[in-house]
């Protein structure tokens, strides 16, 4: 079942990122969920599958969901996937003071970034919403970093650079290619963070 889930999990998310391209969306609607209900699957048969990594796996697929519908359902996206960091931070096993460290590197890092795409919100209702989602996947990255699993951090690293990509590409200057960008560091990201935390 690992296997043939993991091998599912890798089919399915090529066939989104084929599908993205050449903007196929009845093939997307398809792959896109297959993907990560593969994924789900693929966690569930680990030696350490805890129910937070679980349920960061099935709000991810929720957040997936709501993102790929035709109608604007981007707050009920962005709430998904916000409850699926805090599910990974709690997964994480890392001191507060690690934590802490980390939160501040990141937060240096990417606060740059955060503020030009803040500025480009022009909804002011979403400003908040999206600054808040900013800080939590601030803190995932940092606990995954806090863990010390290289693969969890590299993780971590790369859905926040998905998560980028799609407040850059929605709110700052939209670019070509972007939505084949952010499905494949995503699905490498989600993938490397299943992987290290079902293994424990």
């Amino acid at each position: 079942m690992t296997i043939a889930s993991l091998i599912g999990f890798v089919v399915f998310a090529v066939v989104d990122w084929v599908a993205v391209a050449r903007r196929a969306k009845r093939v997307e609607y398809v792959a896109k969920p297959a993907a990560l209900a593969a994924l789900v699957t693929y966690a569930a048969t680990g030696p350490a599958a805890s129910p937070w990594l679980l349920a960061a796996l099935v709000l991810s697929l929720c957040g997936d969901v709501a993102l790929m519908l035709p109608a604007d359902f981007f707050v009920v996206g962005l709430a998904a996937f916000l409850l699926a960091h805090v599910a990974y931070i709690i997964d994480f096993e890392a001191t507060v003071t690690a934590r802490a460290l980390w939160l501040a590197i990141v937060l240096a890092v990417a606060s740059p970034l955060a503020r030009r795409i803040i500025r480009g919100v022009g909804d002011a209702s979403l400003r908040v919403p999206v600054g808040a989602y900013m800080v939590v996947i601030s803190l995932m990255v940092a606990s995954a970093a806090a863990s010390g699993s290289v693969l969890a951090a590299a993780g971590a690293v790369l859905f926040f650079s998905s998560d980028a990509v799609i407040a850059w590409n929605r709110f700052v200057r939209p670019f070509a290619w972007a939505q084949l960008v952010i499905m494949v560091i995503y699905h490498v990201g989600q993938l490397a963070l299943a992987t290290a935390l079902r293994a424990g």
